[in-house]
């Protein structure tokens, strides 16, 4: 933990992570695909409760680790002194993403230049991102450009304003994550298993934390309780460690944090008078594991995280290294976050002659309990025909739980029909 009036001096102790950085990941490469799985893999804060007069009011920036309130004027004042600020989040927090804004607002008057740096965009979408700041697009151009449906899938009414601010100010935008092929080609394969040239230019991450490793294997292992193929020789946390296919799981996780740290930093070398500010999963953020481990080292020592915590989750109990400051907002169950969309279970791309080709099948999917394999042209979708990505996105995010969707698919010039089964709301597991 460090001081604000003085940020960044001192080295992170390594503790656990509360909200871990794997959800998406684990979405990602078909070990969480349901609200239930998610609610149970999230682990319990076993940190020290705040005073009661503490954790009572919102609106509050909190000390964690001297458990004392700081005022605005320290909190933004000592998070301008530092090249990066990291801003944590949940992805379907009103709340957050309301701090996030207000935040930046505070930072943007103390500091003549920000850049502002999204976990949402894959960089292939970067140029989008420069015509979006420089005023070129609408917000419905926007949104298709960077397929934010097929790519980031959260509630874009959440994110709006934070991108509004950014064109209005004309705040350069910056990309942060990778294709999310690469992160599922390396959650299968391992980092050393993905050539060089395939890698999207990262570097290899530094090496997971032991603390961090563990905390990754408890929530792979509650995840893990919740699919149909669950191993039943992994029991506990030391099991999981030594399981084969877990190492790959993390080499993932880190796969992300680097790829955004690398983005952050490269955008703080070309913008050298800037305070680059990260807009990330709070998993990524806390506890210095994910982002500012990667930073680290990448020889970078100015970093200051800061995160929202809402008050249940503050006087239960946190951890002293929670991140440099946290600022107390309202309870998120009062957020009606947005539900988990349904998800097929696939990589897309659109098909050579029409259709969308199926790069990819997630192990233990819906996907895969259709039938469906890598190489099928999906033609259409109950009737439609798909011409772009976003054609079956729509749809599926459309399907309720417990209904069928009939595709039909070419598969090698042979025409299937196949069908989708989605789960019910009573045993959604994907």
């Amino acid at each position: 933990m460090v001081s604000l009036k003085d940020p960044l001096k001192r080295p992170r102790q390594p503790v656990f992570v509360a909200a871990v950085a794997g959800f998406g990941l684990l979405a990602l490469i078909g070990l969480v695909d349901n609200p239930g799985a998610r609610a149970a893999a999230e682990p319990q804060t076993t940190g020290t409760a705040l005073e009661p007069e503490l954790c009572r009011d919102v609106g509050r920036w909190i000390d964690p680790e001297a458990q004392n309130r700081l005022t605005n004027r320290d909190v933004l004042a000592g998070a301008a002194r530092s090249q990066f600020v990291l801003l944590g989040e949940t992805h379907t927090s009103k709340e957050d993403h309301l701090w996030q804004l207000q935040t930046l607002a505070g930072l943007y008057a103390l500091t003549p230049e920000l850049v502002i740096g999204f976990e949402a965009f894959p960089r292939s979408v970067q140029p989008v991102l420069d015509d979006w700041s420089a005023g070129k697009l609408s917000e419905e151009d926007f949104l298709r450009q960077t397929k934010w449906a097929e790519v980031w899938g959260y509630d874009a009414d959440l994110y709006i304003p934070l991108f509004e601010f950014a064109r209005q100010n004309r705040i350069p935008m910056i990309a942060l994550n990778v294709d999310r092929n690469l992160i599922s080609r390396v959650g299968r394969n391992g980092w050393d298993g993905v050539p060089e040239d395939a890698r999207e230019g990262i570097t290899t991450p530094a090496a997971a934390l032991p603390d961090y490793a563990r905390k990754l294997a408890s929530v792979y292992l509650a995840a893990a309780a919740h699919r149909r193929d669950a191993s039943e020789d992994a029991q506990t946390v030391e099991d999981v460690l030594e399981t084969d296919g877990f190492q790959n799981f993390v080499d993932a996780q880190l796969t992300w944090d680097r790829a955004m740290a690398e983005a952050l930093a490269q955008s703080a070398e070309a913008n050298p008078n800037a305070v680059v500010v990260g807009i990330a999963g709070r998993g990524h953020v806390e506890r210095g594991f994910g982002i500012p481990h990667q930073l680290t080292d990448l020889g970078v020592s100015t970093v200051t995280s800061l995160v929202p915590v809402d008050r249940e989750r503050a006087c239960t109990g946190l951890e002293p290294d929670l991140a440099d400051a946290f600022f107390l907002v309202e309870e998120r169950d009062n957020n009606a976050p947005v539900p988990t969309r349904p998800r097929l279970g696939v990589a897309i791309q659109p098909g050579p002659d029409g259709g969308l080709l199926l790069s990819e099948v997630v192990a233990g999917s819906i996907a895969e309990a259709a039938d469906l394999t890598a190489g099928d042209i999906v033609l259409s979708a109950a009737g439609a025909e798909l011409k772009t990505p976003s054609d079956l996105v729509d749809i599926i995010q459309r399907q309720a739980p417990g209904t069928w969707l009939p595709l039909d698919v070419d598969r090698n010039g042979e025409l299937l029909s196949l069908i989708a089964k989605f789960p019910s709301d009573r045993d959604s597991v994907q």
